[in-house]
């Protein structure tokens, strides 16, 4: 398994009990030893769309996920365009989070970008230090790097096969592993 690290995919266990995390796949954001790890899972969709959540935005139904069950209150998002954004974070090839929101309402209004390359999120996952190297030991996760593809082509209800899928082998057989075995 890949170490996690930005740009890595965090991919559940198909046996992860925590509702939150259940069958999800997280991009890794920000991985460091003192600070822990923060990211979004990009599995969750949620019932509101961006006219929903923000004002000014009417007419615009994007959808916005559930990054993760931290700070919920706060909206994030990743795109494909650092050429607008000087202030995006560059999380892999092809994957940026963050910029001026003002600037990215303005070019979702005015159909500059395509919002298919863009992906908001409600809150956040989070793991403090040594936190997830601790889930990791305990094969909470799998780890795939992620490619712009995976975050913003596949859709939300696929991802976590498509992230089996890619790592093959032994792993595709995950994908058919029932939720809970106890029920068979």
């Amino acid at each position: 398994m890949i170490a996690p690290a930005e740009g890595i995919l965090l991919i559940a266990e198909p046996f992860l009990k925590d509702p939150s995390f259940a069958r999800s796949v997280v991009l890794i954001c920000r991985h460091t030893a003192e600070e822990g790890t923060f990211g979004f899972s990009l599995h969750q969709q949620s019932a509101a769309t961006l006219d929903e959540i923000i004002p000014g935005m009417e007419g615009i139904e994007i959808p916005v996920f559930r990054g993760g069950p931290v700070q919920t209150d706060t909206l994030h998002y990743l795109h494909q365009y650092p050429e607008f954004f000087p202030d995006a974070v560059r999380i892999a090839e092809g994957i940026y989070w963050g910029g001026e929101f003002e600037i990215l309402k303005q070019l979702i209004k005015d159909e500059t970008i395509d919002p298919g390359k863009i992906k908001f999120f409600l809150g956040y996952s989070g793991w403090s230090a040594g936190q997830l190297d601790e889930e990791m030991k305990e094969n909470t996760w799998l780890t795939v790097p992620s490619d712009s593809g995976m975050i913003f082509d596949i859709p939300n209800d696929e991802i976590w096969n498509a992230s089996l899928n890619r790592l093959g082998g032994k792993y595709k057989m995950l994908i058919h592993y029932p939720t809970d075995p106890q029920l068979n």
